[in-house]
């Protein structure tokens, strides 16, 4: 059986309370530790187990929520994938993506990005999506911008990351790009002729 939640390499599901320990791995390197413009002071165990216990059994705020992103080869979780600032009457949200650092430049980022937006754009009937990405994280824009993502601005010194004040890139995709990629038909549907998947 085929699932609108499942790719090749990746699965998007709910956060479980057993996914505390991999949460715990992932922010054993400061890097993937990073939420917004702040960097966290170390977790206890039970400060993961009690979050992943929370997140599991949270209602999905609107359109606003979180999902694991589940590698289908093995199980393993590897990241997750979420929505936020989502404002219905204008007709876009804000995303992100966080994949562990050991799980990295393994094509679950950008599968787990389409088949998200595929539901937001498709299914939830948003216009457009934006994210935001700091400018020295070469990565994550290499990234965005494979996927169809436009460069919508700059704001300059926006944060204190790392010794030092940080631009952040805003970043857009409306759905009618993203469709003209990668379709917005759910199952079975392939993105058209000579778009790669």
């Amino acid at each position: 059986m085929t699932s609108f939640w499942t790719g090749e390499r990746v699965r998007l599901r709910g956060i479980e309370p057993g996914d505390w320990a991999a949460f715990m791995r992932f922010d054993e390197h400061s890097g993937d530790q990073r939420s917004g413009d702040v960097l966290h002071p170390p977790r206890s165990a039970e400060g993961y187990r009690a979050w992943a216990q929370q997140q599991s059994v949270a209602e999905a705020g609107g359109d606003c929520f979180r999902l694991a992103v589940e590698a289908v080869d093995g199980g393993e979780l590897v990241g997750t994938v979420g929505s936020h600032e989502a404002d219905a009457r204008s007709g876009r949200f804000m995303y992100g993506i966080a994949i562990g650092s050991a799980h990295q430049r393994k094509g679950y980022a950008a599968e787990a990005v389409v088949l998200f937006l595929r539901y937001m754009f498709a299914e939830r009937r948003f216009h457009k999506c934006e994210a935001r990405v700091y400018a020295y994280n070469e990565a994550s824009l290499a990234l965005h911008r494979r996927l169809g993502f436009t460069e919508e601005g700059r704001l300059r010194d926006y944060a204190f990351l790392a010794g030092r004040h940080r631009d952040l890139m805003m970043l857009g995709l409306l759905a009618d790009e993203f469709a003209g990629r990668y379709g917005l038909g759910g199952l079975g549907v392939e993105p058209p002729a000579g778009q790669a998947r």
